[in-house]
């Protein structure tokens, strides 16, 4: 059994992300900056270079909620936490590999998450969270590229806040 890693912090473009997660089959997280002004702030094109086909979601998740875990054959995910924050996990099982980070309001982020890689989401504090997410292959429901796992899945995995 592998130790938690945190998910590895890529400091290139999203589409440079894609291809080293896709290459080292393990996810990445591409920090994002707001723009702001006196009128508010924005995220700004947040899906340069890997925006082609595919589609682009939204869902909110409330507090207490865990999503976890499921793994797509084709399809690559990038999340990002609009509002509230989400605790990301990652999991390779081929060799028990393990990621976590947590993203939002306070770590505006992308996570890339490429094809095989088992992957879920927590909600974390007392605010629904907001995830925006663009995926490679838009959903067949006919042929879903979709296989689940409960989320206690892998008992090592700790879900709730780590109190240290």
């Amino acid at each position: 059994m592998s130790a938690l890693l945190p998910i590895p912090v890529f400091a290139g473009s999203l589409a440079e992300a894609w291809a080293q997660a896709k290459a080292a089959n393990e996810p990445r997280l591409v920090e994002i900056r707001a723009h702001a002004d006196d009128r508010g702030w924005s995220y700004m094109n947040l899906m340069t270079g890997v925006l082609a086909g595919g589609q682009v979601n939204v869902s909110a998740q409330h507090p207490g909620v865990i999503k976890a875990w499921h793994r797509h054959a084709k399809q690559t995910d990038f999340w990002c936490t609009l509002g509230g924050h989400l605790k990301v996990g990652v999991w390779r099982d081929t060799d028990d590999a393990c990621w976590s980070a947590v993203t939002g309001d306070r770590r505006p982020a992308i996570v890339v998450i490429p094809p095989t890689l088992w992957h879920g989401a927590a909600t974390v504090g007392p605010e629904p969270a907001t995830l925006l997410y663009y995926v490679t292959h838009a959903y067949d429901p006919a042929n879903p590229d979709e296989e689940r796992r409960p989320h206690e899945a892998l008992p090592r995995f700790g879900w709730g806040v780590e109190h240290r």
